[in-house]
Formats: structure tokens, C-alpha cells, sequence
């Protein structure tokens, strides 16, 4: 009987170490999964991107095949017994020197996601070479990526099929560049600096789009007032963006636009200096139009031959919110010409002799602007 009774206690005894050893390797597994992969050496930082929707099996495993955790398995019993069930899709950015499981979890928790995004903005007045530029200069796209978009035909015959503001008028084989007085002056934001050329211009026309389909206070749409001008969409940004660059403040410009609608209605040339400086290429902030600009014929260039009663052939800058409503619904007066000094203040004549005479008040008090 003690016989029996000293072999059952060694069975037990047995079975009992075999189970506290089990448990011991158990725990040591555990722990040991929890720690950074690299723990206590140099880490490297890992890219990750959870899709949405992507369950919590499939998000261990993609861990663990990124070397972000050591063990998938131990990563979701750590979700199972701190029952947290609320991981968020992104792109995350590991360490995998400093972070284990407690910290890869806290932050697909917290959705404490990567940020590359990256902010662009295009500012009213400035033209198409402008925003190039600054394309060039934000993502890794190149100023030529840009310019080899815009001349593919393909393309631009794609944007007019989507979108109903953009028209066969910008096809024209005398405008300079097909999308200029288009790009929409705001701040955008993208993903990354990756961003393609295609990417950027989508996102800037879809709100485009949507901004003239916007109801004002009372109740109109920019869509529905274009109609109302007897011009078209093409026709309306042209005007607004000489409009842009003429005006020294949005105050004026209804009244400007005003000037222009007499002009035109009258058969008479724009008459706009803006106009030739973007006809020839010229810094209007660097230099003076020379008397052979002013009278080359241009179809950009309304103080040139032949323009009576005409706009420019496009859009010479992208014009703001404020020049586009001036022209929708402009200040009409007696007023055919304006002037501005120094100052940027903006002085309206009826007709050539007054304004003559107030160019030359303007002069003698000092208050023209002359280029240095």
C-alpha cells in the first residue's frame, strides 16, 4: 500500500512540474513576444498600411511579415485579453527597436497614422507657369511632368468630356497654354509628395466644379449665372482674370468689370495694359511696354490693332472668387476708363480727355508709378 501510495505521489509530482514548466514557457513565450523585435538594439523604422476593413488575424500576420512584432499570435491574445477590438486602418510608421506590442497596439488604437500629406497653394493672379513652379517645388513631380500633361491632347480631351466648365474654346491653337485662368487659386492638400500631376489637377477641377455648382446667399450658382452675361465659361474666367490683375482691391473690381462691359459694348478695345504684358511675356513689375508691344497685333492684346470690341483670345492669370463675381454681376456707370496711381487707388473717368487729365494731375503730384 505505501508502495502504491509513493508511486501515485511521484506520478503527481511529475505531472505537476511537467505543468509548472509548462506554464513557465508559456509566460516566457508571452513576454517575449510582447518586446520590441529588435529590443535593446538599433531599430528601424518600418512603413505599414492598414486597409479598411482588414481584420485582426490578417493584421498580425502583416505585422509580423514586416518584422513590426515578433509573433502574430502573441499579438492577438494580447488583443484578446485586453479586449480591444477597435484597430484603425492608415499608414502607420514603426520602430521596431523601441516598439512592441503594447505600443504597435496603442497606436493602431489611438489611429496615431503617418503624415505625409503635404499642402499646396495656388494664389489668384498668378498664371499657369506660376503653379508649375510650385507643383516642381512641392511633389516630386518636375516642371516639364506638368507642361507634358497639359500639351497631350488626349488628356485635355478627356477634362472637357468631364467637366462641364471646360470647353473646346481651350483648344485654341493661338492660346499659350490650354489650362491657363483654370486652376482654381486655394489650398489644396495630397497624400504625399507623390502625388502625380493627373492627382493634382483631378482634386483642383473637382472642386472647381463643385465651388461653381455651390449655391450663394441668394440662392444662385456661378453655372447658372454665366448664362445670364450672353458669354461663355471661357469668355467669364477671361474677362475675370484681366479683371484680377487690373484691380488693386476687390472693391473696384465690379466697377472695373463695369468699364470693360462699356468698352465692349461699344465696340472699343479693351485697352488693358495686362493684357500685352502677358501678350509679350512681360514682368509688368520689372519693366515698361515699349510703343512696337503696344501696336504688334496679338489676339492676347488688347491695346493692339483689331481688337475692338474683343476679349483676349484666354485667361491671362487664374482670377479669384471676387473677380469672377465682379464679372457675373458687374458695376456698370458712365465710366469707360480707369486709372490707378502709385497707391494702388483706382480713379474712373467717362471719357478720354478727363482721363487724360487725371494721368497728368497724377504725374505732376508725384503719384504715377515709375519703373527704376
Amino acid at each position: 500500500m505505501k508502495k502504491v501510495l509513493l508511486v501515485v505521489f511521484i506520478i503527481i509530482l511529475i505531472l505537476a512540474l511537467v505543468a509548472g514548466g509548462g506554464f513557465l514557457y508559456l509566460k516566457n513565450w508571452y513576454e517575449s513576444g510582447l518586446k520590441a523585435v529588435n529590443s535593446g538594439k538599433a531599430g528601424k523604422e518600418i512603413e505599414v498600411e492598414i486597409a479598411s476593413g482588414t481584420g485582426t488575424a490578417t493584421i498580425a500576420t502583416t505585422l509580423e511579415k514586416n518584422d513590426v512584432i515578433k509573433d502574430a499570435r502573441v499579438f492577438r491574445m494580447y488583443l484578446k485579453l485586453n479586449k480591444i477590438n477597435n484597430l484603425q486602418a492608415g499608414k502607420y510608421t514603426f520602430d521596431n527597436g523601441k516598439e512592441g506590442v503594447k505600443e504597435v497596439v496603442k497606436r493602431l488604437s489611438s489611429g496615431d497614422v503617418q503624415d505625409n500629406s503635404i499642402k499646396i497653394t495656388f494664389i489668384e493672379g498668378k498664371t499657369f507657369d506660376d503653379f508649375a513652379k510650385v507643383i516642381e517645388e512641392k511633389t516630386n513631380n518636375t516642371y516639364d511632368d506638368v507642361y507634358n500633361l497639359v500639351n497631350d491632347e488626349e488628356y485635355i480631351n478627356s477634362l472637357i468630356e468631364k467637366y462641364w466648365f471646360i470647353t473646346e474654346d481651350i483648344k485654341n491653337e493661338d492660346i499659350y497654354c490650354s489650362l491657363e485662368g483654370y486652376i482654381k487659386p486655394d489650398t489644396y492638400t495630397f497624400e504625399d509628395e507623390n502625388v502625380s500631376v493627373q492627382k493634382i489637377f483631378e482634386v483642383i477641377f473637382d472642386f472647381t466644379e463643385k465651388f461653381f455648382d455651390t449655391k450663394n446667399d441668394d440662392g444662385e450658382t456661378i453655372k447658372d449665372l454665366v448664362p445670364l452675361t450672353g458669354m461663355s465659361i471661357h469668355e467669364v474666367l477671361t474677362l475675370a482674370s484681366v479683371v484680377e490683375k487690373e484691380a488693386s482691391n476687390t472693391e473696384d473690381m465690379p466697377k472695373i468689370a463695369g468699364v470693360f462691359y462699356n468698352r465692349l459694348n461699344s465696340n472699343m478695345p479693351l485697352g488693358s495694359d495686362v493684357t500685352t504684358y502677358y501678350a509679350f511675356h512681360v514682368n509688368m513689375a520689372e519693366s515698361d511696354l515699349t510703343k512696337k508691344q503696344i501696336n504688334t497685333e496679338n489676339p492676347y492684346n488688347t491695346r493692339g490693332p483689331n481688337m475692338e470690341g474683343k476679349l483676349p483670345i484666354g485667361p491671362i492669370c487664374s482670377p479669384s472668387e471676387s473677380a469672377i463675381m465682379a464679372v457675373l454681376k458687374p458695376d456698370i456707370e458712365d465710366y469707360y476708363y480707369f486709372v490707378a496711381d502709385k497707391n494702388g487707388k483706382t480713379y474712373f473717368t467717362k471719357n478720354n480727355s478727363e482721363h487724360n487729365k487725371k494721368v497728368q494731375e497724377l504725374k505732376d503730384s508725384g503719384m504715377w508709378f515709375t519703373y527704376e
